[in-house]
């Protein structure tokens, strides 16, 4: 993703404030949207691993793009956090105006999300 993509992302979407330890995505719950962290860290707690994201990443868009549509990955803010909260309706009609845009997203997905 480019910094177009974050910025169609935070137009759309709407700023949400975590504290840190707070859950944003919980395994096994349907996915609903996807998170843009703008400030703060986040830890993905997946199958395959621990992962720690900061500042640009996107954390919650596997469930979008799945079959069963759940959350594979639990996601808590290690930090205060910022991020921008983007259902999934609107991810739906970004991937319609721009083909390519489900792909560049799903390029930044850590893993097991």
């Amino acid at each position: 993703m480019d910094e177009n993509d974050l910025k169609r992302l935070e137009e759309v979407g709407t700023r949400v404030e975590f504290p840190a330890e707070k859950v944003l995505i919980e395994r096994g719950q349907p996915g609903t949207g996807l998170y843009v962290v703008l400030e703060g860290q986040v830890l993905v707690e997946a199958p395959d691993g621990e992962f720690e994201f900061g500042p640009g990443s996107v954390v919650g868009e596997r469930a979008l793009f799945a079959a069963h549509g759940r959350r594979a990955a639990r996601v808590r803010a290690l930090t205060d956090c910022v991020v921008i909260a983007v259902d999934r309706v609107e991810i739906a009609r970004l991937c319609d105006e721009d083909a390519a845009f489900a792909g560049r997203l799903a390029g930044e997905s850590p893993a097991g999300q």
